[in-house]
């Protein structure tokens, strides 16, 4: 079980939030202007990295707010967690995997 520190509500079990995926995709300006395959990237496409990965949470049984969450998909260690709309931390190696 993961233990996770929402900004605002402090340290919290995991069954308290829910993922949303990858964090920091931006969605296209012009959708219209795509092709399916292009659209069909844009939406099921994701790194999945065997590492770092930062990914966007929602602390739903809380107080509702969405953050993110730069976590180690091996281990599970939560790496770091940061408000929407904040850069992610630097990497201390210059490595983000």
């Amino acid at each position: 079980m993961l233990l996770i520190a929402c900004p605002w509500c402090g340290q919290r079990d995991e069954s308290e939030f829910t993922c949303g995926g990858e964090a920091h995709i931006q969605r296209p300006p012009d959708p219209d202007a795509l092709s399916d395959p292009e659209w069909a990237d844009y939406l099921f496409m994701r790194a999945n990295p065997k590492g770092r990965h930062r990914e966007r949470w929602c602390h739903t049984h809380g107080c509702g707010r969405w953050f993110n969450v730069e976590r180690h998909t091996v281990t599970h260690d939560v790496l770091s967690v940061y408000r929407m709309g904040e850069a992610p931390p630097d990497d201390r190696d210059g490595d983000p995997s």
